[in-house]
Order: C-alpha cells, then structure tokens, then sequence
C-alpha cells in the first residue's frame, strides 16, 4: 500500500505555469498506475490526467494540450505541469493510486482508486 503527498500548489496569473508533485511512501510503486484529480468548490471531484505503469497517458478534454502527466519511478514522483492556466482551473488537486490498474473506462472514475494524497491548493487569477 502506497501513502500519497502532493506539493507544489499555490497562486498563478492566468497563462502562467504551475508544477504539482506527488511523492510517494511505500512498495512497489511502478507497478501502480497513477491520476490527478481536482475539485472545485461546490464540484465533484474529476479525474483529469491518467498514466499507467508502462508511461502511456491520457487527459480530459479541460487540460489536453496543456497539461504533462509523467512519473519519476526512481524518485517514487508523479508529476503535474500545467502551462497556460486557465482560471477555471482554480480547485484542490489530489493524486491517486490504484494497482491492479483500473479499465480503460474507469480511469478517470474516482471510486476505484484507494489510495488518496491529501490535496494541494491551486488558484488561477485572471
């Protein structure tokens, strides 16, 4: 079982850039496949950044073209970078874990992932 802390939230202009990290504590960390989620006020959680064990990635439709997904498995690090904010960007992010990997259809479904970081604050100005 992994444990899970993001850093690397704060403030930014709209267009600037923020990177998140996620480091992780525990076993076996490459064999998990690993998310980004965030949460705005009033809003459910959505997953938004997905990438398995082997390095493939997938993105909602919100941050495609703008935001990286990658993994440090040496470092035990996922990595956040989001170029060209967007106000609507503004939310709480989370990182995620799960192994086994989840479906193809259920990687951006909150519920089957078991392992949670505890969230990092990110607010987009215009």
């Amino acid at each position: 079982q992994l444990e899970l802390a993001e850093s690397g939230g704060g403030s930014a202009q709209a267009g600037g850039s923020l990177r998140l990290s996620c480091a992780a504590t525990g076993d076996r960390y490459a064999m998990y496949c690993l998310s980004w989620f965030r949460q705005a006020p009033g809003k459910e959680r959505k997953g938004i950044a997905y990438i398995d064990s082997e390095g493939n990635t997938k993105y909602d439709a919100s941050v495609a073209g703008r935001f990286t997904i990658s993994r440090d498995n040496a470092k035990n690090t996922l990595i956040l970078q989001m170029n060209t904010l967007k106000s609507e960007d503004t939310a709480m992010y989370y990182c995620a874990a799960r192994w086994p990997c989840p479906t193809e259809q259920s990687i951006f479904i909150q519920y089957v992932y078991h392992t949670w970081g505890q969230g990092t604050q990110v607010t987009v100005s215009s």
